[in-house]
């Protein structure tokens, strides 16, 4: 019965060593979670959440996104095109007292969308947004 107990226990440390060691890449990538995360996500020096989701629910419709859900206590908001087949989800969170950070998440057919130059166009959208917001230009 020891030996049992003892050869789980190994073989349950030898599986985690072996998870945390393909951990660091997204499924299905060859970039790192944490690389990701960098270029989806943007600071912004704004510590207004409801100017920054509203600012989020006009640059998605601006992009052709039909709101499926927003939450402003959560901070999230999701959306579907229907007309190329993505998804797009984004979360608003604060940093500090001064800032928030934005993070996106987009599919296509289901598939994560890996391209850093598609982030790039949604902040660059986002934040033509959030000045016009700020600045009450409609």
């Amino acid at each position: 019965m020891n030996k049992t107990i003892i050869f789980m226990i190994s073989t349950i440390i030898f599986l985690t060593g072996c998870f945390a060691s393909n951990s660091a890449h997204v499924i299905g990538s060859n970039q790192s979670q944490v690389e990701m995360r960098n270029y989806q996500s943007r600071k912004f020096d704004t510590n207004d959440k409801k100017l920054v989701m509203r600012a989020v629910v006009s640059t998605m419709q601006d992009l052709g996104f039909i709101i499926n859900q927003a939450d402003y206590n959560i901070g999230t908001v999701s959306g579907s095109s229907f007309t190329n087949m993505s998804t797009l989800t984004i979360t608003v969170r604060d940093i500090n007292s001064k800032q928030l950070i934005v993070r996106a998440i987009a599919q296509h057919n289901r598939n994560l969308i890996q391209d850093p130059k598609a982030y790039s166009n949604f902040f660059e959208s986002l934040s033509k947004s959030l000045f016009l917001e700020a600045h009450e230009i409609e």
